[in-house]
């Protein structure tokens, strides 16, 4: 027999399998991809209920579960990638769980990364919190107050999200060349690129802004957005795990 927490763990994972797969073979029968839909939502179900992510007793938890399982699904489809990334490396990504459980999201030390130092998120997937996030305050208000935010970002912008956020990277790319070379070429083209490319994001600046890092000190001074576009989390009293809000990368 298993143990009582690994027997709830395996019951709440089948419960929530077999509703994620439903949810999503609903949408996907909209498409004639019932049947890749629904592995998608219960593999994401199972996951999500055999490590206890959802926060059940809360609004958000199920809000969560039904994005994550209907209009958030190409994200979900995204996170499930992480995942797999995070079970090939040493110590299955380093499944950080006290950031995790019954947070509406799942933390890793390692994962899908691109970048040394960045955090990234994909879907309900943080990557990269890195090991100072189990001694570092500083590093756990970075996945509790920004990357949380792409998180739910990432839910209620669904499909849409990645082509947004791509699009903007994109665009900024080639404005922030184009300033280069009106401004005289005097501020390095990288810190431009960057700026016009990522912190202009509006995505990253709802995020830095919530966090209370609005403007970063890598932004290129007079270029973009000069206050936060809304409050941070903590000038809110909001307490971790209540937030709401892809794929994105944050340094720190």
């Amino acid at each position: 027999m298993l143990p009582p927490r690994r027997a709830a763990a395996a019951a709440e994972g089948a419960v929530t399998a077999i509703a994620g797969g439903a949810l999503a073979a609903l949408c996907g029968a909209w498409l004639d991809l019932a049947v890749p839909f629904a592995v998608v939502g219960a593999l994401n179900g199972l996951i999500g209920g055999w490590r206890g992510i959802y926060r059940w007793r809360s609004v958000s938890g199920p809000v969560a579960f039904v994005l994550d399982s209907t209009w958030g699904l190409p994200m979900t489809l995204g996170a499930l990638v992480a995942h797999a990334v995070a079970a090939t490396q040493r110590g299955r990504g380093g499944y950080v769980a006290e950031l995790s459980e019954r947070r509406n999201r799942y933390v890793y030390v390692g994962g899908l990364r691109v970048r040394r130092g960045f955090l990234m998120t994909v879907g309900n997937v943080i990557n990269g919190a890195g090991e100072r996030v189990h001694t570092s305050d500083r590093r756990r208000r970075v996945v509790t107050d920004h990357e949380d935010v792409h998180v739910w970002q990432a839910r209620w912008w669904g499909p849409l999200f990645p082509p947004l956020y791509l699009g903007w990277t994109v665009v900024g790319t080639v404005v922030g060349a184009a300033l280069w070379v009106l401004r005289g070429r005097r501020a390095p083209l990288g810190k431009l690129v960057e700026t016009c490319s990522y912190y202009m994001n509006p995505f990253e600046w709802w995020a830095y802004s919530r966090d209370g890092f609005w403007p970063p000190k890598s932004k290129v001074e007079g270029v973009g957005w000069s206050m936060p576009v809304v409050q941070a989390f903590s000038a809110t009293g909001r307490r971790e795990g209540r937030g709401r809000g892809g794929t994105s990368a944050t340094p720190r």
